[in-house]
């Protein structure tokens, strides 16, 4: 099975001289484990800051968005190559709010995947369903859509370097998580998809869940042996509770 992987994502939040603060606070909390990566996402303009006060930890960096060209004149964008000189490990890809505020498309979050493992960058990779979608039964087509578009002219060894990250996007910030048994379900169907469509071991696969995880329903979701981390929110922003939600994963690890 894969490390269990947890992974702050700040979003909009956080000026330089707050994400400093926030770091130094994490960094003096966190009892790092062998089995539990944590990873922090900030905004670009403090991956700097960031990467240089987590040089001599094991928490690692990740940008919360990227281009997929590596230059030109493509104005306010961020290229892998500049995030991986950055000291950025991974990138989120394909958040929702990418997907619905920004209209990211399937077609433009596999462009991103490509060009951020071809730079040696490892993708967080998100799909999920609308409220509208599961109350109609969609939420696995939906799901396999964004998968199959997403990875498309991937191979199986490929998925080595990326994590999945199933975000019920009517959970993201409303404080209603998806139950235990709704999440099993969906990372089950995950690992089936991609088994059959790749043919690689679907124990091999880390698949992460996000929207609305607090310290209060971690340790229920990481008991399910289909959930290999959290992609954390609200949460993050607080170094307490970031690190606890990292602690609680320790126990099943």
């Amino acid at each position: 099975m894969p490390n269990t992987l947890i992974v702050g994502n700040w979003k909009m939040h956080n000026t330089i001289s707050q994400a400093e603060t926030l770091i130094r606070d994490i960094i003096a909390l966190y009892q790092p484990h062998p089995t539990v990566e944590l990873m922090v996402a900030p905004p670009y303009i403090t991956l700097q800051t960031a990467a240089n006060l987590l040089k001599t930890t094991s928490i690692t960096l990740a940008a919360q968005n990227v281009c997929a060209k590596d230059e030109g004149a493509f104005t306010g964008e961020v290229s892998p190559p500049m995030l991986k000189e950055l000291g950025c490990q991974s990138v989120i890809i394909g958040h929702s709010e990418r997907r619905h505020l920004f209209g990211e498309t399937d077609e433009s979050i596999n462009e991103k995947i490509r060009a951020a493992l071809h730079h040696g960058l490892q993708p967080i990779f998100c799909v999920g369903e609308r409220l509208e979608e599961r109350e109609a039964d969609q939420t696995h087509s939906v799901i396999q859509h964004q998968l199959q578009t997403g990875l498309a002219r991937l191979e199986g060894k490929d998925l080595d370097n990326i994590t999945i990250a199933y975000e019920p996007v009517w959970a993201i910030g409303t404080g209603k998580a998806a139950t235990v048994e709704q999440a099993t379900e969906v990372h089950a169907a995950i690992r089936a998809m991609l088994a059959t469509h790749w043919d690689i071991d679907p124990g091999q696969i880390r698949i992460i869940y996000g929207g609305s995880v607090t310290a209060d329903n971690a340790q229920a979701l990481f008991q399910s042996p289909h959930i290999n981390g959290a992609l954390i929110g609200k949460a993050c922003l607080n170094s307490e509770s970031f690190v606890k939600i990292a602690q609680i994963a320790t126990l099943d690890s």
